[in-house]
């Protein structure tokens, strides 16, 4: 598998081995991934390096625009590679993820601006909902699984 490089960091900020470790393991996480996450994923790799350093060098890459951080909803902030703004719903039975369109996002942002005159400077929308998986199985096992990775859901449009 090919690395990835750690894109160019903040004037000051030096490419370092821990900072590209970091950036390795959220790659190979699939972003979506808390830093305790990162941190047992670095540390397969590198057992002795210290948690403080992963939270360190997640702030770097965060600071820099490397990284984003995202909450969704209540929980720890999540991370995934900067790249092209999107927004998330997510499942608050299952943890899953899903990314809503850019389209839906700039009609609101068009919306805000046209009809009160508000010109939206950044944009962060958390949808907090059931998906359909966690919606057609039993009450009795709709349980949060506790520890588990959030996982992406399938991008699906359903017509009704």
């Amino acid at each position: 598998m090919e690395r990835a490089q750690v894109p160019p960091l903040a004037p000051g900020l030096r490419h370092t081995r821990q900072r590209q470790l970091v950036w390795d393991a959220v790659h190979a996480l699939g972003g979506h991934c808390s830093a305790e996450e990162i941190t047992l994923q670095v540390q397969r790799g590198e057992p002795g390096l210290a948690r403080s350093t992963v939270y360190r060098a997640l702030d770097a890459l965060a600071s820099s625009g490397a990284l984003h951080a995202v909450r969704f909803g209540e929980g720890p902030v999540h991370y995934e590679v900067a790249g092209e703004d999107h927004q998330h719903a997510v499942c608050q039975v299952c943890g899953g993820v899903l990314h809503i369109e850019h389209e839906l996002v700039a009609d609101l942002e068009s919306h805000l601006e046209a009809r009160h005159h508000f010109t939206p400077m950044r944009t962060d929308v958390v949808v907090i909902g059931v998906c359909s998986e966690c919606a057609r199985a039993r009450p009795r096992a709709r349980t949060k699984a506790s520890g588990g990775r959030r996982r992406n859901l399938a991008h699906v449009h359903h017509e009704d």
